[in-house]
């Protein structure tokens, strides 16, 4: 995996190739590489490292092709080094391949192919030489054919120097999307590098193969059944993948809520009845009525924000809620009916593990629903209902404005079963009139920027960290110590407040900062308490606390103030502070803010 841009048509691809890597690099990448078809030859150039490096051994007059495929890898199946960089070469450099995913029985198919040899250490060009050993001049039919042997998952993208106006492209598990221009055709992980272009774009799915020509496009399956798809129209525009004057991607995201969580929440309130109106859960308020369980399947930030909804979700509706974190849900038999409502959570709609989850949960015969970020992904896909968050595109590798309306939709969920159940309807009125606020106190909180920039970088120099909440806040300091991990490279870690005694306060000492969440809610004296005992075991301690209170001052070496909201609703407001924490303490540090290392946007894989 990572990144994956191709094009064919009448313009030179090379620009094209270079400018949509990268559009991609925000998922995170170790090295990249193009090829380009030009008289009937392959040309392709690899570097280890950014975009510029590749970018610096390449002249444009050298490649005027018109047709060719890019990629920038994250490595999984071996080093770091241009040997194992895509495009991967096959049949003396007449195939090129890009592929992301992992072919899980590369060992087999390479003991199948007795004498080829090898020039990388990877699965993907195993498979490059395997979809060779089926060509006998139909590029098509031969990566059907070996495509029926696979065992994995791949998005990839094929040529053949015996079809200079070909591009094949395939997908299982690794998102594809086809965008659709005048006489020429963009292929790429996901629309970000074609919206300059085109925003007309095709979603292909899993077992789908795409025989691509300069004026046409034909889909079809691993048995060569043609299929019909339709073209959608993306809303969103060039400029809103831009930084727009900020110095990062990552600020100008988390800058981005006030609006993007009216986008969330628009359309979806019904005051006067005080619910909301999600229509993509596509149940009837009796089916509704029927739902005894629910369970939340999702990963890191994801993650974090289903646990809020477990909060909201059992003090509404009085329904019992549990968070499972994806990865894990698969394999430990999860006990779920026809009575249990699964949530999928994902940013890009993608993320193979809560794939392979709601997956396990349709087997088992739940209510599957999806909450997702990206139009066209794979998980709003199969389970055909569910919720868009309407972030639009988050270019950053760690997220931001996706948490706040993944917030947004699961307490939208949540008061709309709740009016079913235990909600008076002047409680559900209070509460979304309090979310009509939320974007107005968002922007009071990102006033403070300048205040929170001096306090990142004061705390900046200490080593490790502990992020403390209790309640609805504990989801808070998760999130605030993951993004302060993956911004920063600063260990954190984030428990209950009550929990130090029980173990962790064993690590507190003069050298440990510790963040806690301390605004005024019904676990505010207890809260309280926990922060004394931190003080009182000699570590710097700085707090998100409530505009107004007057006690924050003494009992914090440094304190946060944000505005009062409704407890269910605090996350929203409370966890803004710290993603400008985490952002200022990585500038001060130098790290690669908006590519954090070893991590990637969208994972794809296992």
């Amino acid at each position: 995996m990572c990144g994956i841009i191709g094009y064919i048509g009448n313009q030179q691809a090379l620009p094209i190739l270079l400018q949509g890597l990268r559009d991609l690099e925000y998922r995170g990448y170790d090295s990249a590489g193009i090829a380009v078809m030009d008289n009937g030859k392959l040309q392709r150039v690899r570097a280890v490292g950014k975009i510029d490096n590749l970018a610096r051994k390449i002249k444009n007059d050298d490649y005027p092709g018109t047709l060719g495929i890019s990629h920038t890898r994250w490595a999984t199946h071996g080093g770091v080094t241009e040997e194992n960089a895509h495009p991967h070469f096959a049949m003396n450099g007449k195939l090129a391949l890009v592929h992301n995913g992992i072919i899980e029985n590369y060992r087999e198919l390479k003991e199948k192919l007795k004498g080829v040899k090898f020039n990388s250490e990877t699965d993907s060009e195993v498979l490059a030489h395997f979809i060779g050993s089926y060509y006998t001049g139909d590029l098509v039919a031969a990566v059907r054919a070996a495509l029926s042997l696979v065992c994995g998952t791949y998005g990839l993208l094929a040529v053949h120097t015996d079809h200079p106006d070909e591009m094949v492209a395939a997908r299982l598990g690794s998102p594809l999307v086809l965008g659709i221009g005048e006489n020429e055709y963009y292929a790429a992980s996901d629309v970000t590098p074609m919206l300059a272009y085109t925003k007309r774009v095709t979603f292909l799915d899993d077992g789908e193969i795409a025989e691509i020509k300069r004026d046409s496009v034909r889909i079809s399956n691993l048995h060569d059944q043609a299929i019909k798809k339709s073209v959608q129209e993306i809303s969103w525009n060039k400029q809103q993948a831009e930084k727009q004057g900020f110095e990062h991607f990552t600020l100008k995201e988390i800058f981005d809520q006030p609006v993007v969580f009216e986008d969330a929440i628009r359309g979806r309130i019904d005051m006067p009845a005080g619910t909301a109106k999600l229509g993509g859960l596509d149940l009837s308020e009796d089916q509704m009525r029927q739902i005894s369980r629910i369970v939340i399947v999702a990963c890191g930030t994801a993650f974090n924000a289903g646990m809020v909804g477990k909060y909201a979700f059992e003090r509404l509706a009085g329904i019992p809620t549990e968070v499972d974190v994806s990865s894990e849900f698969s394999y430990r038999d999860p006990i779920i009916d026809d009575h249990t409502l699964v949530f999928a959570i994902s940013q890009s709609g993608e993320t193979a593990d809560t794939l392979m989850a709601l997956r396990e949960a349709k087997r088992k015969g739940a209510v599957v629903r999806g909450i997702v970020n990206s139009v066209g992904s794979t998980i709003a896909r199969e389970v055909g209902a569910g919720t868009y968050i309407h972030a639009g595109p988050e270019l950053a590798v760690a997220s931001t404005k996706a948490f706040t309306n993944m917030v947004a939709i699961l307490l939208l969920y949540a008061i709309q079963f709740g009016r079913l159940h235990n909600t008076s309807l002047a409680t559900g009125q209070r509460l979304l009139k309090a979310l009509l606020e939320i974007p107005q106190k968002i922007n009071q909180v990102l006033k403070q920027v300048e205040q929170i920039k001096i306090k990142a970088q004061k705390y900046s120099k200490y080593k490790n960290f502990f992020y403390l909440g209790r309640g609805v806040n504990y989801p808070v300091a998760l999130e605030g110590s993951l993004k302060l991990k993956e911004l920063s490279y600063i260990h954190s870690e984030a428990y209950p407040g009550g929990e130090m005694k029980h173990g962790p306060g064993a690590l507190i000492s003069k050298d440990f900062a510790v963040l806690g969440i301390v605004t005024k809610n019904q676990l505010y004296d207890k809260m309280k308490s926990n922060i004394a005992e931190a003080v009182t075991r000699g570590a710097r301690v700085i707090i998100v606390a409530t505009e107004g209170d007057k006690v924050a001052s003494e009992i914090a070496d440094d304190v946060i103030f944000v505005p009062k909201t409704m407890e269910l609703l605090e996350p929203l407001l409370n966890t803004i502070p710290l993603q400008l924490f985490a952002y200022y303490a990585a500038v001060e540090l130098g790290t690669d803010v908006d590519r954090p290392r070893n991590l990637a946007k969208s994972v794809t894989v296992e």
